[in-house]
C-alpha cells in the first residue's frame, strides 16, 4: 500500500482528496496538510510514496517545496492554474490535475502512480550481490555487471542516478534512488557527500576548497555530509 499525504491551503480541497483516496484500496492516507511546512515537517517523521500537492499556496508553493526535497516521493499536482503544468512536469511530476477534480481523472493518475511505485518496488536492495567486489545494476532492459572498484562517483538525477564507470564514455543510469543505492553500497568504500553525489574513496586524489576532483568534474561536499567526510580525511592525513 502506498503513503500519502495531500498538501493544499483550502480545507474542501482537502477534504475532497481524503474522500477520494479512501476509495482507492493501494492508498494510504497519512496526513492532510494545509500547507508546505506541516508536509515537511510529516516528511522528516514518515514514509511517504505519494504526494498530492497544490502549487499555489501562501508562503511557499508547491513547486518550491517538492525542488526542496533531497528524497522525492512521487507526485502529483493539484491546481486551478493550467499554467503551472510545464513546471510542473520539469519537477518530474507524475500528473497535474486541473480543479476541479473528478474522481475518475484522480484514480487515472493515481493507477499511474501506482505502477510506477511497484516497479521501483522491484528494484530493491536484494538486486545487489558485491560479495565478490561486484554490482549488477538493471540499466534500460539490460543487467550490468560492474566492478565496485571501477566506480568514480554516483549522481543522484531525481527518480533515478547516473553511475560514473571508468573507462566508459557513457553513464549507467538505472532507475534507483540515491537512499536505495546507498543503502545497498559498502559503507566502508562509498560515502555520500552531498544530496547528489556518492563517491568511492578509494578513488579520492584530490580535493579542493571542500569539493572532490575528478579530472574535470568537481563534486561539492555538502553542509550536512562535511563533517563525516573530513573525519575520513583527518584520519588518513600526514601532519
Amino acid at each position: 500500500m502506498m503513503n500519502c499525504i495531500t498538501i493544499d491551503d483550502e480545507p474542501l480541497a482537502l477534504t475532497q482528496l481524503a474522500g477520494y483516496i479512501s476509495r482507492v484500496p493501494y492508498l494510504n492516507l497519512v496526513a492532510s496538510c494545509p500547507d508546505a511546512y506541516s508536509a515537511m515537517e510529516v516528511l522528516s517523521k514518515e514514509s511517504v510514496d505519494l504526494l498530492f500537492v497544490d502549487i499555489n499556496m501562501p508562503d511557499l508553493n508547491g513547486l518550491d517545496l517538492v525542488r526542496s526535497l533531497s528524497e522525492k516521493p512521487l507526485v502529483i499536482f493539484t491546481t486551478a492554474y493550467a499554467e503551472y503544468a510545464v513546471e510542473g512536469f520539469k519537477v518530474d511530476a507524475i500528473d497535474y490535475l486541473l480543479k476541479p477534480i473528478d474522481f475518475q481523472t484522480f484514480l487515472k493518475a493515481t493507477d499511474k502512480a501506482y505502477k510506477w511505485w511497484m516497479f521501483k518496488q522491484r528494484m530493491n536492495p536484494s538486486d545487489f550481490s558485491y560479495n565478490d567486489g561486484t554490482l549488477f545494476i538493471k540499466n534500460d532492459y539490460r543487467t550490468t555487471r560492474i566492478s565496485l572498484d571501477d566506480i568514480k562517483y554516483i549522481e543522484g538525477m531525481s527518480e533515478y542516478v547516473r553511475i560514473y564507470v571508468e573507462n566508459e564514455e557513457k553513464a549507467l543510469m538505472p532507475l534507483l534512488s540515491m537512499k536505495r543505492l546507498e543503502d545497498a553500497l559498502p559503507p566502508s568504500q562509498f560515502m555520500r557527500v552531498h544530496r547528489s553525489y556518492i563517491v568511492n574513496l578509494k578513488k579520492i586524489t584530490e580535493i579542493s576548497r571542500l569539493r572532490i576532483i575528478f579530472g574535470d568534474t568537481y563534486i561539492p561536499i555538502g553542509e550536512n555530509y562535511k563533517d563525516k567526510f573530513m573525519e575520513y580525511i583527518n584520519k588518513r592525513m600526514m601532519r
